[in-house]
């Protein structure tokens, strides 16, 4: 029956799979917010691609699964609803669609759409972190737990590994993200060069930054553990449709992304967590950043 409607994508079933410990974890942080997030988010975000598909007389992509899975694991547990839906919608529609659909969008829907609701919706989006039953308290009032970290010492690094903290829902298991990322980049899901050349440029950046004493810096180990640099690395950076395709412009690619999302959260007063910004920005240059190295390398193999 779904195999009338959807178009088979083995590599997000691998996707979909290494997500499965993730969402099991915010299952238990956070309960009945992520059921109730996924029953909005997924009808909407397939919904959307089914009416344009259905335009162009084609299969719904299992692609869009794993848009709504990302999309909901950035988003803050106690987002409302309605704010979550038009994120998604967006994501699908401009973010996808508008471009020609599957393997033609040059961003990624998940990060579109969270953008979009994370600057049209900022008071719900950067504040108010509801940390959930299991964690003991009820919330946080800080601009993200990333700037609550910033400004409460040297956070807990064990604690900050495991998740056992707010913030979005699926960004704080670290260990479990990166179990999911060498599973992907062993099974080639996905690029371990562009995850490598995001967190490694994102450590370095930081570690600069700290050590010259730069206002708002954070120590590279909490930095990298209480953000959400490693769930972008290993799942929104290395989307293979709006990434690059050759090692060279990977490396590039991962940089930029990791750069800028430390400058972001350095500099900037009102977005601390720039990973999506940066994620963005990386794929408005992935093209081009694989036009010049694949230039360059041609010239060198005459």
């Amino acid at each position: 029956m779904l195999s009338k409607v959807l178009q088979k994508q083995t590599m997000m079933r691998k996707v979909l799979f290494s997500l499965i410990p993730i969402f099991l974890f915010g299952a238990y942080l956070y309960g009945l917010r992520l059921f109730f997030l996924v029953l909005v988010v997924f009808p909407l975000g397939i919904v959307c691609e089914a009416i344009f598909e259905k335009i162009k007389k084609k299969k719904i992509t299992e692609a869009v699964l794993v848009t709504c899975s990302l999309y909901v694991l950035s988003m803050p547990p106690d987002v409302p609803l309605w704010v979550a839906g038009i994120g998604i919608v967006f994501g699908v529609v401009i973010g996808k669609e508008v471009f020609g659909g599957f393997g033609r969008n040059p961003f990624n829907p998940a990060v579109t759409g969270r953008l979009f609701v994370y600057i049209t919706f900022p008071a719900f989006m950067t504040a108010g972190w509801i940390a959930g039953g299991n964690f003991g308290i009820d919330a946080v009032s800080a601009a993200t737990p990333l700037s609550a970290a910033g400004g409460a010492g040297t956070p807990d690094l064990l604690s900050l590994a495991a998740g056992f903290r707010p913030g979005t829902i699926g960004e704080s298991p670290v260990i479990l993200i990166l179990l999911a990322g060498i599973f992907l980049a062993a099974t080639g899901t996905a690029s371990w060069v562009i995850i490598l050349s995001t967190l490694g440029s994102a450590a370095l950046l930081t570690g600069i930054f700290d050590m010259a004493g730069v206002p708002g810096a954070l120590a590279t180990l909490p930095a990298l553990m209480s953000g959400s640099i490693v769930f972008v690395a290993v799942f929104m950076a290395t989307d293979p449709v709006s990434a690059p395709k050759n090692k060279p412009a990977q490396i590039l690619y991962g940089m930029i992304i990791g750069s800028v999302a430390v400058l972001i959260r350095t500099f900037s007063p009102s977005f601390a967590e720039g990973t999506s910004f940066g994620v963005m920005i990386g794929n408005t240059f992935a093209m081009l950043l694989d036009e010049m190295t694949a230039k360059r390398k041609k010239k060198a193999d005459t």
